[in-house]
């Protein structure tokens, strides 16, 4: 039998989709994004053949079901591209991958209840007439910064744009060279410099920059000043940066705005999460900074937003420019915002925000859940794999701290006659997904990112991609 005979096997999309249906494939996916993956898959088996593979091995039955099985195969995996939960076992707690901060069930509460009524979005409930989003949120986030005026856009990204469009279009802003990042997803700063409409100027050396470049560099067509987070890299050793504050001082002292660009909002002491260095956004505003930018959904634990704060006049004139309509955040991102800001206010963020709690958890609480979680795992899995409690390091991630690691424990399964390799791919198809870390063909499941309400549902997928108990 020729490759080419394999094409009589290969069943008809109606064919194809009623079989799935009856093995239940179709249940919970809506049918035409089932029939669109089926009829991709049926493509690719055909032009496999006709392009001169081997034909399949065995009975036609058997054929006929092995094609089957790869449609069935081929609409899990197009499931697999939707927005779903998974369960972070890799120990980076803001993980930009996996959607960074998971939000606490008050904010979570609140989405829900926006969501399923009509809300004051921009309805002024004490004057009762029509009202501004943005100011749902502003007393809150002046309280807890010491800022004049805040405005809230769709991330970081947008609200450095939206503040160097306001300051410096056509004009300079004077920038160190040290700063000019790129971080995930091949965002450049440069690029943002550009679609502002301002124009950059890079003083200092990539490892040194002195407060004596920045004033060589200031002129008359000088708009702004600006600095930067590194956020997900340092540079040490022979290293020198200008201090935020003496910036300030240099832009009071000749006119011109300085924007920070903190990267992620820490609103906590930083002490209490065992990152001391890091700026909070309370200490920009102290130290002079014109208007400073940062991340709802990093270090803040709240929803993907940008967040402004800074003088009056700046803020006001950030919020009547034309492109803040295009950037602004809707109801479920505020409403998540608001509740999550809350936590801050009334002291309870350690506890309730979810990344500053995974960060703050003890050692000793992640020993005894890794021991408890071996003891389970070593039973189940007999000789299938030796399973150990082991000592490792979390990141906090996200271009929030960078390189900053944290005392961790977790569980190190290596596995027996089957590759890390292997497991890892098996427990993606798992419900929700699992996604670890692996080291020297062993899997590591760095529990500080895990809830603990996740830890039984953690161990029964890990038997399930062994091949059950």
């Amino acid at each position: 039998m020729t490759g080419r005979d394999d094409l009589r096997f290969i069943p008809s999309v109606d064919e194809a989709v009623r079989h799935l249906e009856a093995e239940g494939v179709l249940d919970g996916r809506p049918r035409s994004m089932v029939v669109r993956a089926v009829r991709a898959a049926l493509e690719e088996e055909r032009g496999a053949i006709l392009g001169g593979r081997e034909p399949r091995t065995g009975s036609e039955a058997e054929v006929r079901r092995a094609i089957l099985e790869l449609l069935g195969r081929a609409v899990e995996r197009a499931s697999m591209r939707n927005l779903v939960a998974v369960v972070n076992a890799t120990g980076v707690v803001v993980h930009t991958n996996l959607g960074r901060a998971p939000l606490s069930g008050d904010a979570i509460e609140a989405v829900a209840a926006v969501s399923r009524a009509y809300s004051n979005l921009e309805y002024d409930l004490v004057e009762g007439r029509r009202g501004k989003r943005d100011l749902l949120v502003r007393d809150a986030l002046c309280e807890l910064t010491g800022a004049e005026d805040a405005l809230v856009v769709n991330n970081n990204a947008a609200a450095v744009m939206l503040a160097l469009n306001t300051l410096a279009v056509g004009r300079e802003v004077v920038i160190s060279r040290s700063e000019l990042i790129e971080i995930g997803g091949s965002f450049r700063l440069p690029e943002v410099f550009e679609k502002s409409g301002s124009r950059m100027v890079e003083v200092g050396s990539t490892n040194r920059t002195h407060l004596a470049d920045f004033e060589a560099a200031i002129r008359s067509s000088t708009g702004a000043i600006m600095s930067a987070h590194w956020s997900n890299y340092e540079i040490v050793g022979f290293v020198e940066r200008v201090s935020l504050r003496e910036l300030a001082e240099l832009g009071a002292r000749v006119g011109v705005p300085v924007i920070h660009d903190l990267g992620s909002g820490i609103l906590v002491d930083t002490a209490q999460l065992g990152i001391p260095g890091e700026m909070t956004v309370a200490e920009s505003v102290k130290a002079g900074a014109t208007v400073s930018t940062f991340s709802g959904d990093k270090l803040l634990g709240g929803p993907q937003a940008g967040i402004a704060v800074g003088s009056v006049d700046v803020i006001a004139r950030m919020r009547s420019n034309p492109l803040t309509r295009a950037l602004r955040p809707g109801k479920l991102t505020l409403a998540a915002l608001q509740a999550t800001l809350t936590h801050y206010l009334d002291g309870t963020a350690l506890e309730k925000v979810p990344v500053l709690a995974a960060i703050t958890t003890p050692v000793d609480e992640l020993a005894a859940r890794a021991e408890a979680m071996v003891g389970s795992l070593a039973a189940g899995l007999g000789d299938r794999a030796d399973v150990t409690v082991t000592e490792i390091t979390s990141r906090v991630g996200g271009g929030a701290a960078p390189e900053r690691e944290i005392p961790s424990r977790g569980v190190d399964i290596a596995p027996k006659g089957v590759s890390a390799a292997t497991i890892v791919a098996n427990l993606l198809e798992v419900s929700p997904p699992v996604i670890v870390r692996t080291r020297e063909d062993r899997i590591i499941l760095d529990l500080r990112t895990v809830s603990p309400s996740d830890d039984d549902f953690l161990g029964k997928a890990i038997l399930e991609a062994f091949g059950g108990s």
